[in-house]
Order: C-alpha cells, then sequence, then structure tokens
C-alpha cells in the first residue's frame, strides 16, 4: 500500500477517535475476567494440565529411546564382547534368573485382586403399589384428622422433595390404618430380595451355587432367622457360603457391604459375591405426629439392588465395572454427628426415624472429611498441585484467602449422588461445583422412585446406562450418606461399552426423562 493510504486511515482513525470540541473518550483497560475467560488461557490450561499430569512419561520416554538408539549403533561383535566382559557363569545366570522369577513372582502374589462388577439387578415396584400426591395425602388427612398442622407440614415437604407420582409404597402402609406387621415385613422383604435375584440369576447366567459370598444389608429389618439366611433357603446355596447382614447402618450401607466384599474377595480367590442392597419400609412406618419423624414417611419408598462382584480371571471380558476405590469416613465420635439421626419414641410411644435440623451441616462435613482422603487417589496431578499451592498461600501469606477447590469433574465423567432429598442433591452440586447434567441421575431418580436407601446409588447408575452415556474408560463416583454420621465413596471405572439396556426400572420410561421439576408442587 502507498504511504498516503496508510496516513489516510491514520487521520481517519484519529478524528473518529477525538472529534473536534470534545472532550477525547477515556479508553479503559479490559477486565481480567475477560482475559481469564479468553479461549487462549483456556488451552493454556489444557497444556498445563497434561504436561503434568504426564510428567514421569516425558522424563522416561527420552531415556528409553536413547538407550534404544544406542543398541542399534552396536554391532553383533560389539554385543558378543560385551557379553563375554561380564564374565557370567552358569552359577550367575541360574541365580539370576532365580532372582527374576522370585521377584516376578512375589510383585504378582502381593498385588490386590481386581475386583469385576459383572452386572446388577433392580427392584421394579408394580404399578398396583404407586404412591400420587393424592391418595398420599388422603391417606395423611385420615391418620391425622385430629392434627391439621401435622398434615400441612407433611404437604409442605411433598410438595418441595422433588418427588414424582410414580414412586411406591409396600402393600402394609397402603392399609387405613397401616399394617406394620412381621409377617408383612417378611413378605415386603422376599418382594424385594427374591425379585432382584431371580432378574440378577437371569442376567448373568449365574447359578445359586456358584455363589460363594452372600452380604445383604437393611439399616431398619433384622429378623430372626435373618435376611441371608431367608437367600440362602430359598436358593438352597451351598453350606459352606460365607454370609453376612447388616444392619442399623443407615443408606451408606450399600458401599460398606461393597466394601467387606473387596475385602473378603482379596483373602478367597477364584469368588463370586452377592451384595443386596435394601430398606423394607414396612416395619418403619411413623404413626405418630412428630415433625421431625414425620419428614421420613415424605421421602422414603420402595427399592433394592443385587450386585454380582467377582475376582476371577475368567470374568474380565464381560464384566461391566472395575472397583478401583472405596473411601469411608465415620463421623461418630462426635455427639452431634451421632445424633443427628435417631431412631426412637416419641412422646406417645410412637416409634420412628428423628430427622435432627443440623443434618445437611453435619453431612457437609463428612462430605469434606471424605473428599479430602478420596482427593489424591484420584485427582490428576495438575490439580493437586493447584491445590497444594493455595494451602501455602493461605497459610503463609493470606489465611482469609479463598481456598482452591478441586476440580473433580476432571477426575469423574459420572456422579452417583445418595437420593436422599432435593436438599442433600443441591448441597452436593453446590459444593462440587457440578453441573445440572452431572446431578441429573440423582434428580430423576428421586423423582421417579423416591428415596430407596442404600439402593438408589445403583438406580442412578442404571439411569446413566439407560441413557446410552456409559462408555468403556469413564469413571464413575458414588457417594452415599447414613446414620452415624457417615461418608462413603466408590470409584468405578467402565470395563467396556455399556449397551443399553432394554429391562429394568427405567425401560418403559427413560425416554420421558429427564423432566422439569418445579421448585414447589403445588397441591
Amino acid at each position: 500500500m502507498p504511504p498516503s493510504y496508510w496516513c489516510g486511515l491514520l487521520l481517519q482513525k484519529r478524528n473518529s477517535t477525538f472529534p473536534a470540541k470534545r472532550k477525547p473518550k477515556q479508553i479503559m483497560a479490559p477486565k481480567l475476567q475477560d482475559f481469564s475467560l479468553s479461549v487462549k488461557l483456556k488451552y493454556v490450561k489444557l497444556g498445563y494440565q497434561y504436561l503434568v499430569d504426564n510428567l514421569l512419561a516425558f522424563f522416561l520416554i527420552p531415556i528409553i529411546i536413547a538407550l534404544f538408539l544406542e543398541s542399534l549403533r552396536l554391532s553383533p561383535e560389539e554385543i558378543i564382547q560385551f557379553w563375554d566382559s561380564m564374565h557370567l557363569t552358569s552359577l550367575h545366570i541360574i541365580c539370576s534368573l532365580f532372582l527374576i522369577i522370585y521377584t516376578a513372582t512375589f510383585f504378582f502374589m502381593s498385588r490386590p485382586r481386581t475386583v469385576y462388577l459383572i452386572d446388577y439387578a433392580l427392584f421394579k415396584p408394580p404399578q398396583s403399589l404407586r404412591v400420587s400426591f393424592a391418595g398420599f395425602m388422603e391417606h395423611a388427612h385420615i391418620l391425622l384428622h385430629d392434627e391439621p398442622k401435622s398434615v400441612d407440614f407433611q404437604m409442605r415437604i411433598l410438595e418441595r422433595s422433588g418427588i414424582g407420582e410414580e414412586t411406591s409404597f409396600p402393600p402394609a402402609m397402603c392399609f387405613i390404618p397401616p399394617a406394620p406387621t412381621m409377617r408383612r415385613s417378611r413378605e415386603e422383604a422376599e418382594l424385594i430380595i427374591f425379585s432382584c435375584m431371580d432378574s440378577l440369576f437371569q442376567k448373568t447366567g449365574m447359578r445359586p451355587r456358584d455363589i460363594d459370598i452372600l452380604i445383604v444389608n437393611c439399616s431398619l429389618f433384622s429378623p430372626t432367622p435373618s435376611l441371608t439366611a431367608m437367600v440362602i433357603n430359598k436358593y438352597k446355596m451351598r453350606s459352606n457360603i460365607k454370609s453376612f447382614n447388616l444392619s442399623g447402618m443407615g443408606c451408606s450401607a450399600g458401599l460398606i457391604s461393597i466394601d467387606l466384599a473387596k475385602d473378603l474377595l482379596q483373602q478367597h480367590p477364584n469368588s463370586n459375591a452377592v451384595v443386596i442392597s435394601t430398606e423394607i419400609l414396612t416395619p418403619n412406618c411413623y404413626l405418630g405426629k412428630e415433625r421431625a419423624m414425620l419428614l421420613p414417611n415424605c421421602l422414603f419408598r420402595m427399592g433394592g439392588a443385587a450386585v454380582l462382584l467377582s475376582n476371577r480371571w475368567s470374568e474380565r471380558r464381560r464384566a461391566k465395572y472395575v472397583l478401583s476405590h472405596v473411601v469411608r469416613t465415620h463421623k461418630g465420635a462426635d455427639d452431634k454427628s451421632y445424633n443427628c439421626i435417631q431412631q426412637e419414641e416419641d412422646s406417645e410411644g410412637h416409634v420412628g426415624i428423628k430427622l435432627n435440623k443440623d443434618l445437611m451441616a453435619i453431612a457437609g462435613e463428612a462430605l469434606k472429611s471424605n473428599i479430602t482422603t478420596i482427593g489424591p487417589l484420584v485427582l490428576p496431578a495438575s490439580e493437586q498441585i493447584l491445590f497444594a499451592f493455595s494451602l501455602l498461600r493461605r497459610k503463609l501469606f493470606n489465611p482469609k484467602l479463598k481456598p482452591y477447590i478441586p476440580d473433580f469433574k476432571q477426575a469423574f465423567e459420572h456422579f452417583c449422588i445418595h437420593a436422599g432429598g432435593r436438599a442433600v442433591i443441591d448441597e452436593l452440586q453446590k459444593n462440587l461445583q457440578l453441573t445440572a447434567e452431572q446431578v441429573e441421575a440423582s434428580r430423576m431418580t428421586l423423582h421417579r422412585f423416591g428415596n430407596t436407601s442404600s439402593s438408589s446409588l445403583w438406580y442412578e447408575l442404571s439411569y446413566i446406562e439407560s441413557k446410552g452415556r456409559m462408555r468403556k474408560g469413564d469413571r464413575v463416583w458414588q457417594i452415599g450418606f447414613g446414620s452415624g454420621f457417615k461418608c462413603n465413596s466408590a470409584v468405578w471405572k467402565c470395563n467396556r461399552d455399556i449397551i443399553t439396556p432394554v429391562e429394568g426400572p427405567w425401560a418403559d420410561c427413560i425416554d420421558r426423562y429427564p423432566v422439569h421439576i418445579p421448585e414447589v408442587v403445588k397441591l
């Protein structure tokens, strides 16, 4: 371009920027927020993360390549000469081979056995047990006809609970008044557990006699004979089966059972384990009027899951998931944590579960302790370094600086948060900075099935599979909370691409989800 063109362009820009007889406009510097949101910074962060996460590989790969290239430069005569210069005798060779074989054997024998999740089955309640809002409130009006405030309280809880109108109660709770007898409690247990076991055997092709370990967790119903004995009797399992019945451990007992099964599978090679998680509602229907004890009536619903685990090498190809970590946190040493969920009698002698108003704060503290433990196991090195720098900066310079919250979205592709209620999901979404899609499985499970206690995590995993979102290599974080107070986590890695299931509890409704859940549903 000729110089006159550039001079004209500069004059035009000057005239437009500084009009005649006007004060020049003040040019503002760009805000830092614009820079932080720029595309270039995003790529810088991605590059930094990749560099730190693969730091060891960046050091080792050049060394290996250099050694390999150096070996190619040697001629066969030079290699033979190098071998002869070592002056190895037959004794040296035999001892070296023995040492290599011994070291390899010790390494492979001392490694923890891989725990595979072959498959799992879920209980789908029949339509005849469905509990609509109108039906629930009708029962409340009849049972508490002289306590209008308690009825209004339950209505307000139901309106804001996030639960839909397709959840289910056991038959005994559909009666007026409810009939919480031992016989009906056993009938509910048989309906849920046997349905799950039948489905599990059908899906996996396993026979009852192939099961070496059986674990059943049910927090509030512990009859004699036990629920494990009931299962063994029904399916005529072997006499040397190792059975365990866990009770009183709350909604996080499902992950406790997984941890117990993992420990047992480390000690017993070539074994299969079945974990059954459920909660029997019939004997725990609260018939009083205390508000803190009426809350579980509004949230808990029927549900159950049966999970098949194995440490057999032959099952590695068909297994859905591999268990990576189980982290358990127990805050029972603190009195507030211990007393925040209690089974007790009210002033009129009615037994129920009382939820303390400090429950959410206690759950937050338990979660903080749990993620502090699980973070170093799962977070990429880049996130751990950023967290360490943030911690040092607060310790050395300014304690009031906001701490860096690790981005757990870099460690997991899927999140299964215990569907204990809308407040629980909201709190974890906020603390872990999760997106709406990442908590979708938890919200939709709460809407479709309600709080099914320890089995809710498996309904959420099934939702993700039914949506066709699970791929080989994906990592899943299951988080459960329970009385005591406990926060437990399990990390799974998807072992193969999961085919979208055509059966199961979501089969006839998955196309309708996700649905919009309003803050308040007016009844």
